[in-house]
């Protein structure tokens, strides 16, 4: 029997109040933004909105709460974009997803810096009994974003990522799941010099924390070979696009190679604004795991693809009900 989980990648859309009040605050605060710092009001923003978000989800009866990364104005990039040895550089297009980010260019040593775990710390005062779940982007995904102007090589590069996002992790306060998203690999597979090196990096980031970890994929099925080294890494659970791309070769892959004791299902679409019903997404997470007939599974994480960035705020607190309701009209369900 499988229990089912209740979740998402993170990264929230704006509430709309704060859209026009943020981008009134910035305007205003340019310069202090340029040095660093965001200025009290923007801060008292951000805090309002993450309670906003917070409090949608536990409301919506999600398994794990995420602290909706609102902050995040460059996406997956943004724990090297606020790093103090990191120059953004200017607007580049990730994934050809028409959204439009700055280019984080590593001048000098990733040392620690705390902002992640920051947030996390403040989300965590707003919880109580819920069950925080933390979001990271994956080392692979993060250097890929990234230019390296300091470590010289690919391979050093992401051993370095690896080694700051452990860093940040080992800061974070208790947390029962940590989401590393890769992308990446589904969208620009590493080159033969480095593949093998991607699961020693994220092992790195995984084995800095108590918390069940899950590598989360996306914007279409994973190359074999890529996913055939991804095994290797040390998580509880891979998870996979089932929305977009080729699902056969998402679940040729499981079977041909196997998969962890856990799965991630990204069986909600994160970027279109049709809201799928609970029985639907219910239907989907069992035609999925009847599918799967190399293994059984302790714990399936129903999801979203996709983060909800992209969605009008109404339609992705729509999705967050749905993905609770499908994995709560059962607590179990046999695969």
């Amino acid at each position: 029997m499988t229990e089912l989980v209740s979740t998402t990648p993170g990264l929230y859309p704006l509430p709309d109040w704060a859209k026009q009040d943020l981008s009134d605050l910035k305007g205003h605060q340019k310069h202090d933004l340029i040095s660093g710092d965001e200025g009290t009001d923007i801060v008292n923003a951000y805090d309002r909105g993450r309670e906003e978000v917070v409090s949608e989800q536990v409301d919506a009866g999600l398994d794990r709460i995420v602290e909706g990364q609102l902050r995040w104005d460059d996406m997956l990039a943004h724990p090297l974009t606020v790093h103090e040895n990191v120059e953004t550089g200017g607007i580049v297009r990730y994934y050809d997803n028409n959204n439009f980010y700055r280019d984080p260019q590593v001048r000098g040593d990733l040392t620690f810096s705390g902002d992640v775990a920051a947030e996390l710390e403040t989300t965590a005062n707003h919880l109580g009994d819920e069950s925080l779940q933390a979001v990271l982007p994956g080392p692979y995904s993060l250097s890929d974003l990234a230019t390296d102007e300091h470590y010289g090589d690919d391979a050093a590069f992401l051993d370095a990522i690896g080694e700051f996002l452990a860093g940040e992790v080992e800061a974070f306060p208790e947390h029962e799941t940590l989401f590393l998203l890769e992308p990446s690999l589904v969208f620009s597979p590493p080159e033969e010099d480095i593949d093998a090196r991607v699961p020693e990096a994220i092992s790195a980031v995984a084995d800095a924390t108590d918390a069940n970890v899950v590598v989360h994929t996306y914007w279409g099925a994973l190359e074999e070979k890529v996913y055939a080294h991804l095994m290797d890494a040390d998580v509880d659970a891979l998870g996979f696009d089932f929305v977009a791309g080729d699902r056969d070769q998402t679940l040729y892959n499981i079977n041909e190679y196997g998969t962890k004791n856990d799965i991630a299902l990204g069986l909600v679409d994160g970027q279109n604004t049709l809201v799928e019903d609970p029985e639907t997404v219910r239907e989907r997470v069992e035609w999925t795991l009847d599918r799967v007939q190399s293994q059984t599974f302790d714990t399936a994480y129903v999801t979203t693809n996709t983060e909800l960035f992209y969605l009008p705020e109404n339609r992705a607190m729509e999705k967050l009900a749905a993905v609770a309701a499908a994995a709560e009209t059962e607590t179990e369900v046999k695969a």
